[in-house]
């Protein structure tokens, strides 16, 4: 453990999402979005929940930045529900009360001196734009995310200084490789590939739309956040080394290779070209970049986002089965020593993410600052919902990762900005629905009571030290 201080000016926050907390689900003109029809369909949610209610944030949302600033963070983020101010999901229906109600929350956290972080799209698009024309994988859906920027960027950028285009680009890829998140597509082979193509471009048009119409007056910065998760070789030979590498390409490299250096990682575009071809395709699985798109995508982020909970060991492990997961020729375990979580894919592994950082800075040069926008542990809770406020596990996990955070730092000459924890309160798991709790406040779901828990009492001592200067912190 190393002892000392984050960079003064280092930003300190937590961060939630909009249908994970907000609830409102038919309130004030929202229309329904992919992750109602998911988590409203049986069999999806492993409680049988959905977010209809969830933490009800749509009329607690004063009661929550009053959670926010107890707790002396300087900034909050939070996503923009697309369906609650543009229902249908396109621009000719504004929803004035939902404009109202993120006009509300900002002015709030405004007023409070807390920074609001606001990320455009964390999952739940609007069911009309998957009916109609299949969501993310399709060129049709660009124009109306750049509508709906719009609309944000002139009615909030005068208070928001900090926008994320995509959460997770890679999780929304997943939805529509696999059925186990929304919308459940199971285009497997192709999904994954061609949701990712198609979000890379819309993110690059919303970040050039920003640049050029409101970042000169309005004085903002705009970028993306990408999760990574670290991949430790198995051994320290030469094809498990490479199988760790391709892990790397695949988790974080598709979508930062693009922006930082410009098309696909070489290995990516070899691999699944040469198992397409050996398929019997007429073309590969994996989307061209035409010179024009891949020339409007790179330098497209002012700073980098990014998520880290864990890592995985990694071995080489070749793969027949076309898919975007089966196209690494991996094989993923953990290693014995790491403790569980309340997540089956969360194990607690604190070097990774000064692993994660190292490797970013090493890959990307040009990547300017990185923006820790998640980080966070689990605990699982039973259905009578008791639960030990006394959460020494999370304790340990923040004091362990943040202080991975601050050697990747000093002495690794890592450029991290800040660091949001996850996540503000307990809060709707997607398809874990309420089982799995990573929030910093507890949350009765009957009465819908916050109450802090001890790591946020720590995360609040962390927060006023601006790190642990010394044993007797």
């Amino acid at each position: 453990f190393m002892y000392g201080e984050f960079p003064a000016g280092f930003s300190w926050g937590v961060a939630t999402s909009a249908y994970q907390i907000e609830g409102g689900f038919d309130q004030g003109g929202r229309g329904p979005s992919i992750w109602d029809e998911f988590s409203h369909t049986a069999g999806n949610i492993v409680d049988g929940t959905n977010g209809d209610v969830a933490c009800d944030s749509y009329t607690r949302y004063k009661e929550d930045v009053a959670l926010v600033k107890q707790m002396g963070v300087g900034s909050y983020r939070f996503s923009i529900s697309w369906s609650r101010i543009l229902p249908t999901g396109k621009i000719d229906q504004i929803n004035e009360k939902g404009i109202d109600y993120y006009n509300a929350l900002i002015n709030e956290l405004i007023e409070n001196n807390i920074q609001p972080i606001v990320t455009l799209y964390h999952w739940d698009l609007p069911s009309r734009l998957q009916a109609e024309f299949g969501g993310w994988i399709s060129d049709a859906i660009i124009p109306l995310f750049v509508d709906y920027a719009k609309l944000c960027f002139q009615r909030f950028g005068d208070r928001v200084k900090t926008w994320i285009t995509l959460n997770e680009p890679r999780v929304v890829a997943h939805g529509y490789e696999e059925k186990d998140m929304a919308p459940g597509t199971n285009m497997r082979g192709t999904g994954a590939y061609q949701s990712s193509y198609i979000m890379l471009k819309a993110h690059a048009r919303v970040y050039h739309t920003y640049a050029k119409l409101y970042k000169p007056t309005q004085n903002g910065r705009i970028g993306i956040t990408l999760n990574c998760d670290w991949g430790e070789p198995q051994s320290l030979n030469s094809s498990n080394k490479k199988a760790a590498e391709r892990f790397m390409q695949w988790f974080i490299g598709l979508y930062a290779h693009p922006i930082y250096v410009g098309g696909w990682p070489r290995i990516m575009r070899d691999l699944v070209d040469f198992k397409s071809q050996h398929e019997g395709r007429p073309k590969s699985r994996l989307p061209e970049f035409t010179q024009a798109e891949q020339d409007d995508i790179i330098g497209t982020s002012d700073f980098l986002g990014l998520n880290s909970y864990t890592s995985l060991l990694i071995s080489a492990n070749h793969q027949q089965t076309p898919g975007f997961y089966s196209d690494r020729d991996i094989e993923t375990t953990f290693d014995k020593s790491w403790s569980s979580s309340g997540s089956q894919w969360l194990k607690i592994a604190p070097s990774g993410i000064r692993k994660v950082l190292k490797w970013i800075k090493r890959e990307y040069p040009g990547y300017g600052s990185i923006l820790i926008t998640e980080n966070g542990v689990s605990e699982q809770i039973d259905q009578t919902q008791r639960f030990n406020l006394y959460d020494e596990v999370r304790v340990n996990y923040f004091k362990d990762y943040t202080n991975n955070v601050l050697k990747a730092i000093r002495i690794n000459g890592v450029n991290v900005e800040g660091y949001m924890a996850w996540s503000l309160m307990d809060n709707f798991e997607w398809a874990q629905g309420y089982k799995e709790r990573f929030g910093l406040h507890f949350v009765d779901f009957k009465t819908l009571k916050r109450t802090p828990k001890a790591s946020a009492l720590f995360y609040k001592k962390l927060v006023q030290n601006n790190g642990v200067p010394s044993k007797s912190d």
